[in-house]
């Protein structure tokens, strides 16, 4: 078969299947961020346009980070009261209005006080993209979905900040406002064409239960909890790409410009393998994934301690990057597959806090070991990490049921008869407690759903 048409088949096998509804949303996201401006300029704003010094800019964007610590966990919580609608809208027009304000206020109190709400209003958003991603894709496609989400947003990134540094040199300002248009762009779509994807909470999620689902049960779910102490733990080692590895090169005697072309292979190969390397994983044990990925990460990085030049250096760049292709999405996957029916927006705010705490605590942690130490301990750190997270993958996918997606499959077969079932069987497999996060409420019925292991489908 020619190359052409083997791609064009390899793309609508990507791409077919999933609802409209899901690509309004990734259409919204794409939008979003073409349009992240700001976040790439945001520091030279302060200390070139404004004159504020290295320290403050730090500041500022330690609040704008603690701001996303803080929404991860609203936000989830208003994605399940409010429905994810609702919080999508929320919390799209307050960043479209936090992000122009941030444009105009001179003040460096004001400044900082603006970046705080930016980075709330900005984060509050991803618990409800991901819970409406996971009502409205049928679980056999989710880590289809996710991929192409992921990819979405590294697409948009990288435009946008390529875009940011000619429209900084133009206009702060207009790079203020224009990403404030494009965000309210995207609460134009999600109003006009997504429609609320919360389950209706008509049917018990196991008898006795009354389906309530609050942050204390999230915080009392010891294995979902271990998954987020994990994740932590992979974004640590991730965020060491921005962090750790343009201090460590700059001690080494390289140039911002060197720098930049090496992590720009970090972008370059996540829109370009994410959606083939996607085709390969999709149906492949999620546990192995995790466990290879996360080893990957750490050790990926630790191979930076050998690099001399900055082709070396690309090349590391293309391991950890290969790992970050493979675990974003499977580990969303495993997430959406602990989490409830009606408590996904507390649970993937969960998740998300455990990104925002370690982009929080990976430039402290970075900067100590560096100064006190050397870089070449931080990037052993890091592959110590990577094994820590790959041995706790592999015992903690050993310990789940492989027959929860069945539940699921029958309930979004759309019959009570099926959720009973579901759960006598996990009841019969032994795993009665495992059934009842994923068992939920009579869906509409969607034709006949494939039961095999959720996880597996992402």
């Amino acid at each position: 078969m020619p190359y052409a048409l083997r791609a064009r088949r390899a793309v609508r096998e990507t791409v077919s299947g999933l609802p409209r509804e899901f690509w309004w949303l990734w259409t919204s996201t794409l939008v979003n961020r073409l349009g992240a401006f700001v976040a790439t300029f945001m520091a030279l704003y302060l200390t070139l346009d404004r004159g504020y010094s290295a320290t403050y800019a730090g500041l500022v964007a330690a609040l704008h980070g603690l701001g996303g610590v803080i929404s991860s966990l609203g936000g989830g919580v208003m994605t399940d009261r409010l429905g994810r609608r609702p919080t999508l809208l929320i919390a799209q027009v307050a960043t479209a209005a936090s992000v122009a304000l941030l444009g105009f206020v001179r003040d460096p109190v004001a400044i900082a006080g603006v970046a705080f709400l930016v980075g709330m209003a900005s984060n509050a958003s991803r618990p409800a993209v991901q819970a409406m991603m996971a009502d409205i894709v049928r679980p056999e496609d989710r880590i289809r979905a996710f991929s192409l989400n992921y990819w979405a947003i590294n697409l948009g990134f990288a435009v946008s900040s390529m875009a940011a540094g000619f429209i900084a040199e133009v206009s702060y300002l207009a790079g203020f406002l224009l990403e404030a248009g494009m965000t309210l762009v995207c609460a134009i779509v999600v109003f006009l064409r997504v429609p609320e994807s919360r389950p209706a909470e008509s049917v018990k999620t196991a008898p006795g239960s009354d389906g309530s689902v609050g942050l204390g049960t999230v915080l009392r779910d010891g294995r979902f909890m271990s998954v987020v102490g994990l994740s932590f733990l992979i974004a640590l080692i991730f965020q060491q790409g921005s962090v750790g590895l343009p201090v460590a090169m700059g001690a080494a005697g390289f140039t911002p410009a060197e720098y930049g072309m090496a992590i720009a292979v970090n972008g370059v190969l996540i829109v370009v393998l994410q959606i083939p390397v996607t085709r390969f994983i999709e149906h492949r044990d999620p546990r192995r994934l995790l466990v290879v990925s996360s080893v990957l990460a750490g050790y990926g990085f630790a191979l930076t301690a050998f690099a001399g030049s900055v082709g070396v250096i690309a090349l590391t760049v293309c391991v950890w990057t290969l790992a970050e292709i493979v675990n974003a999405p499977t580990q969303t996957g495993l997430v959406v597959r602990l989490s409830p029916t009606h408590g996904r927006g507390r649970y993937q705010g969960m998740y998300t806090m455990s990104w925002s705490v370690a982009a929080l605590v990976a430039p402290l942690l970075s900067g100590f070991v560096i100064d006190r130490f050397g870089a070449e301990w931080l990037w052993g750190f890091c592959a110590v990490l990577g094994t820590v997270a790959g041995v706790g993958y592999g015992v903690l996918m050993r310990r789940l049921p492989e027959e929860t997606a069945g539940v699921e499959a029958r309930v979004e077969a759309g019959t009570e008869a099926g959720v009973e079932a579901g759960v006598e069987a996990g009841v019969e497999a032994g795993v009665e407690a495992e059934a009842g996060p994923e068992s939920g409420p009579v869906q509409p019925a969607k034709g006949a759903v494939r039961a095999q292991p959720e996880v597996g489908a992402g």
